[in-house]
């Protein structure tokens, strides 16, 4: 892949917490379009690189490369606007809220930013309300009905697998360039599992998105992902298409310790 093919680039990326390098020399790029998988043991700083393309950390070296353009050390509102909006591993939702106001917040960068239509309610920030109301029970509607007939619900009501779904709704109001999707599988059951597989490919169809995946779960990186970088103590020890890094020794080494078959 030429680099001007890339939506997003990586060189050299590092983060360091004291004594302790959390991401060491990471390179990887990702295709317009592509679902790019990032695996690796517990500790192996696959959350850490997250963080850091969305600005939670800034880099102690290395670049980060998005839309053609230097993102490195931005913050988190900046990336947001610029096209890149996640997930995290463990579910950020606001639970004394509504499911649709909660995925209402992800639309905040749609509404007038003057305080005098906020306040006094004028014309423009009333259609922008009604605008962004009837976006969030459509971003609803893509994960089915029931989602959409429980908007007035509290979040905190929902199921565990459903409340995954709001978020991602949330993430998906400011409408990005790319998803961070942070183990967007992690706690569900193996139906729940197969269902979000379905609906991760489905994004990247219905909305255009380029995907960048963390998950644990194998069957779901291997099922779905075009191209693969697997992290191990903050380094890139293999990248490839799923089939490669199925068979790649270091990997497998990294996940079970011994010689065996990555399924």
């Amino acid at each position: 892949m030429a680099e001007s093919d890339a939506l997003l680039q990586v060189h050299g990326l590092t983060k360091a917490f004291g004594g302790l390098t959390a991401v060491d020399n990471v390179d990887f790029a990702v295709e317009r379009g592509q679902i790019y998988s990032i695996i690796g043991p517990n500790g192996a700083g696959k959350t850490t690189v997250f963080n850091l393309i969305t600005g939670i950390y800034k880099p102690s070296a290395g670049t980060i490369i998005f839309n053609g353009r230097p993102l490195t050390g931005s913050s988190p509102d900046r990336v947001l606007r610029r096209g890149i909006t996640r997930t995290f591993q463990n579910i950020r939702l606001f639970n004394n809220m509504s499911v649709l106001e909660n995925v209402l917040v992800g639309q905040h960068t749609t509404f007038p930013g003057d305080l005098a239509s906020v306040i006094l309610h004028l014309p423009n920030y009333r259609q922008a309300e009604r605008r962004a109301k009837a976006r969030a029970i459509e971003l609803l509607s893509f994960f089915g009905p029931s989602l959409v007939a429980r908007q007035d619900d509290y979040a905190a009501s929902l199921s565990y697998a459903d409340r995954r779904r709001v978020e991602i709704a949330r993430a998906l109001g400011s409408s990005p360039k790319m998803l961070l999707l942070d183990e967007p599988t992690a706690g569900m059951n193996d139906s729940e599992t197969a269902e979000a597989i379905g609906y991760i490919q489905r994004l990247r169809q219905d909305f255009q998105l380029t995907i960048l995946l963390i998950e644990h779960k194998l069957q779901v990186t291997m099922g779905i992902s075009d191209r693969i970088s697997v992290l191990d103590y903050g380094r890139k020890i293999a990248e490839g298409a799923p089939a490669e890094i199925q068979r790649n020794e270091l990997v497998i080494e990294a996940y079970l310790g011994r010689k065996a078959t990555v399924e």
